[in-house]
């Protein structure tokens, strides 16, 4: 029914960057596509940045914060251990009504609360979901680590989903199909080395990337084709693919590998950098402002993250 974003006036470029750690604006945008990042400001919670995205997604919509029953956030920088962020947005927005609720899957946080809503929609739990993907991801880098630091942002965006009738068939308007996948062996590769029972601290984040972008681009592309399937698609139906913010080489090879045209990849890496759970509904906000999307169209959806997870997501605008 809608969708809203928001980013962090703060804006940390690749030079600024630079000056900080050992690299330069050259070295990051061949390895990574990312020109710029937006940083939260000192006092700005997650919570902020996802109320905002949430209230943008509701006008979009134009529908009341009381016609929500259920908002399901993904992070994986909450505002604290517990309560959940989702529940602070929902007393921000005033609803106290339904219920709300955090998941972490990382990066595929998004794609895992899409599909979670979904569910409880289908099942009749609610009627009408706030999705939201929010971080602060800022809060968890070691600015001092050029492999890690130079790749992440902070930002939030927010779909509001409500049940609808059709006739069951990829024609539907909403979410045709969703597939998640995890595999815990790869834990070590992508993870965040503090937590309350393990160490006392919030920690911060690590990564092999090599390891990372070789997994990826096989993981993604066999979600893609399983949610293809399922639907009785090809490649080429799919009238826009939005990726994950990882890494334009990423999205570079997923999409050849999976035979989609470039003129269809939904990019805002250059822009945002990683923002993690929130980068889909990021980007689905650039392409709705730049007139890409419209309604009807096919929307691909897929990511990638610490766990390692995965998923993709069909829906039809």
């Amino acid at each position: 029914m809608g969708c809203g974003s928001y980013l962090p006036e703060r804006i940390l470029t690749n030079a600024e960057l630079a000056e900080k750690v050992k690299s330069s604006d050259e070295w990051i945008k061949q390895r990574t596509g990312i020109h710029q990042r937006h940083i939260a400001a000192d006092s700005e919670t997650t919570s902020d940045i996802a109320t905002i995205a949430a209230e943008r997604a509701l006008a979009d919509a134009g529908i009341d914060a009381q016609d929500i029953d259920l908002i399901v956030l993904a992070t994986s920088t909450p505002d604290l251990t517990f309560p959940a962020t989702a529940t602070t947005v929902q007393a921000r927005l005033g609803i106290r009504h339904g219920f709300a609720y955090d998941i972490q899957a990382v990066c595929s946080g998004f794609v895992f609360a899409l599909t979670v809503a979904d569910n409880h929609i289908r099942m009749g739990q609610a009627k009408r979901a706030l999705v939201i993907g929010a971080e602060t991801f800022s809060r968890i880098l070691d600015w001092e680590d050029r492999t890690t630091c130079v790749l992440f942002g902070d930002g939030g965006g927010a779909v509001v989903l409500e049940a609808g009738e059709g006739e069951g068939t990829s024609d539907d308007r909403g979410i045709i199909s969703t597939h998640l996948r995890s595999d815990g062996h790869y834990n070590d590769k992508l993870y965040v080395d503090g937590g309350p029972s393990s160490t006392g601290t919030v920690g911060y984040l690590r990564m092999e990337g090599q390891e990372v972008f070789r997994r990826a681009v096989g993981f993604l592309a066999e979600v893609i084709e399983e949610a293809l399937q399922s639907s009785g698609l090809k490649a080429e139906d799919i009238d826009w693919f939005v990726p994950h913010q990882a890494n334009r080489r990423i999205i570079e090879a997923t999409a050849r590998k999976m035979n989609l045209s470039w003129d269809k990849v939904i990019l805002t890496v250059d822009r945002h950098a990683n923002t993690s759970a929130a980068s889909i509904p990021l980007a689905l906000r650039v392409a709705l402002d730049e007139n890409k999307i419209k309604r009807g169209d096919l929307v691909l959806l897929e990511a990638m993250g610490g766990g390692f997870t995965w998923g993709s997501a069909l829906v039809r605008w």
